[in-house]
This record gives C-alpha cells, sequence and structure tokens, in this order.
C-alpha cells in the first residue's frame, strides 16, 4: 500500500521502519482566542490567510444563558447563509434548519443553569474555504456533559458566496462568553 506524507509531500511504498512517518493531516496553529474576565460579547479572527486546504476551530465555551451560538463569514451579515442542526440531550432529539439567514447556528454548550465551572466543547471545520470556485460550508460537532444532564449537536451551514473566507466572527445567541472560553484556528493542509 502506497502512502503520502502529508508534510513534506513524499511517496513511501509503506509504513517499515526508516521512512518518514505518515502523518494524515497537517494542522498549523494560526490563531487563539481566550476570553477574559469581563466575557465577550463575540470572538473573531481576521486577516485568514488564504494558504492552507480547510479551517479547522476547536474550542471550550461556556456562555451567558443561552446555549448555541451564530457564525458569519467576512463581515456578511446578509440572508446569505442556510444551516442544519439535530440536538439530543439523553431523553429527546429536535432538528431545526434555516434558509436565507443572516448567520449560520452552532455549537451546544454550557448557560448559567447548569454546573458551574462546566464546559462544552466543540469542532468546527470550514471546508474549502478559499476556493473561488464553489459556495463554502462549514460543519460541527459540539456538546456538553453536566453530572448527569447535558447534550450533543451536530449542526452543517452553507454560505452562498465563492469569496475566499477571511474572517470568521461567532457570537452567543443572546448573552455572552463567560471568562475562559477558548477559541483555537488552525490551517488544514492536505496533500495533492
Amino acid at each position: 500500500m502506497a502512502v503520502v506524507s502529508i508534510k513534506n509531500k513524499l511517496r513511501r511504498g509503506n509504513l517499515l521502519v526508516g521512512n518518514d512517518p505518515y502523518i494524515p493531516t497537517d494542522f498549523e496553529s494560526i490563531a487563539t482566542v481566550t476570553v477574559g474576565s469581563g466575557g465577550a460579547a463575540n470572538v473573531e479572527f481576521t486577516s485568514i490567510p488564504g494558504t492552507y486546504t480547510h479551517l479547522q476551530i476547536r474550542f471550550i465555551t461556556r456562555f451567558g444563558s443561552v446555549a448555541v451560538f451564530k457564525t458569519t463569514f467576512n463581515s456578511d451579515n446578509g440572508s446569505n447563509y442556510a444551516w442544519h442542526e439535530i440536538q439530543g440531550n439523553g431523553t429527546s432529539v429536535t432538528a431545526n434548519a434555516g434558509s436565507s439567514a443572516a448567520f449560520m447556528y452552532g455549537a451546544y454548550s454550557n448557560g448559567f443553569s447548569a454546573t458551574a465551572d462546566t464546559f462544552g466543547a466543540g469542532v468546527i471545520d470550514v471546508l474549502d474555504y478559499a476556493n473561488a470556485n464553489k459556495y463554502k460550508t462549514l460543519r460541527m460537532l459540539s456538546g456538553y456533559d453536566a453530572n448527569g444532564s447535558g447534550g450533543l449537536q451536530l449542526n452543517s451551514g452553507l454560505w452562498q458566496s465563492t469569496s475566499a473566507i477571511t474572517s470568521i466572527k461567532i457570537t452567543p445567541n443572546t448573552s455572552t462568553f463567560q471568562q475562559y472560553s477558548h477559541f483555537a484556528l488552525y490551517g488544514i493542509k492536505v496533500a495533492s
């Protein structure tokens, strides 16, 4: 079985000792944000370079009250987004969708009513973010555990624009990100 090292683009016939290690993807840190003591109304990544194949945001969050956030690209607040979500809490499952929206919904995390100092966690993948020939999509998996309660959510989103994504803004629906919420943006390089 032939293997291609994504890090250095070398092709190897196998994974035997002495060959370069096989690295399935190559993540490079672009930026991180940690929310300070006053909380934050939003988190924004700007000046995102167009040198990667995909983007990924890893996060841990605690909200002021509502357990969802909105995502927009390139300061576009027009009706250019669509989204789907499925969420479950151990006893019920719900599904929602929106189109011609001004944002994409996502993330399932903790509000003040949950156990103190309990955070939600998740991963957002933004696919082909710099491709000028297609609309942009994202997928997100997030959830939280609060000692006997909690939830899980799966989201997809569409931005109906062929523009390269240069900024990403994440805003809690009706509250704030609480102190110690953390977001890390990575660029993913994939071998061609």
